[in-house]
């Protein structure tokens, strides 16, 4: 074996061996409530500048602490978000769309493109993260997938996360497999499996339908049950499949 495999096999190791304990203490089933699955919900946060629930918090400050090793400086740049703010973000691009000419439906394809429809985003859950490398500088649009592939200058940070980051729970959400539908390739999305991984079982309990009437979503009434349903198998469950 060469030598740096070496290192790089005896460093996951360890890793492993000291978040595992960890992780199967994390995959308790707790019942969720309905308004802390959509984001309106009053969960106990952490983090400095972030939110996240303490136990993806704690996994976040040790792959952290790990990558600085490697000269990275992992760095939050979305965690936890309300119904309120994802319904925020849908408001402005929906409006935006029309006022361009795009009709209901053409805006509402174009909004989840990228951004979830209020009350089902995983942000909800405050499992999950957008990242950065704060040690290099920063471009003036941080979320493009190009900065983290090739030459981009988030490379170093997603090879990292590639090799380290399950080690400490997170796992990619969106990935670049060639057949999966739904969100486009997101480099930048990890996810706090042993907590979210739970959140999805019991979200998928729930009729999307209902939420967005019951909380009179901008749009709603151009979302058909045939839209809701590609809407769930696509966006919502065509995921990386280390998190279903």
């Amino acid at each position: 074996m060469k030598r740096r495999q070496f290192i790089k096999s005896t460093l996951a190791s360890g890793l492993k061996l000291s978040i595992l304990p960890q992780l199967a203490f994390q995959t308790r089933v707790t019942q969720i409530s309905y308004e802390e699955l959509i984001g309106k919900g009053n969960p106990d946060l952490y983090g400095e500048g972030f939110k996240l629930r303490k136990e993806a918090y704690n996994a976040f400050t040790k792959l952290q602490t790990e990558a600085l090793k490697s000269d990275i400086q992992i760095q939050i740049v979305s965690s936890y978000r309300d119904y309120d703010h994802q319904n925020r973000i849908w408001k402005r691009k929906y409006n935006q769309n029309i006022n361009k000419g795009l009709t209901p439906l053409e805006s509402i394809n174009k909004i989840i493109e990228y951004s979830t429809i209020p009350g089902t985003s995983r942000h909800h859950w405050a499992t999950d993260i957008d990242i950065i490398d704060a040690n290099v500088t920063r471009p003036s649009s941080v979320l493009q997938a190009r900065h983290f592939e090739e030459n981009g200058c988030y490379r170093k940070l997603k090879l990292w996360m590639d090799a380290y980051a399950n080690t400490f729970g997170f796992n990619l959400v969106y990935t670049n497999a060639p057949h999966r539908k739904g969100f486009k390739y997101e480099p930048w999305h990890y996810s706090y499996k042993p907590l979210s991984s739970m959140y999805l079982s019991q979200y998928k309990s729930l009729n999307i339908k209902d939420i967005v009437a019951n909380e009179n979503l901008l749009g709603n009434r151009y979302l058909s049950e045939e839209f809701i349903s590609n809407y769930l198998n696509h966006n919502i469950m065509d995921i990386n499949p280390e998190l279903l």
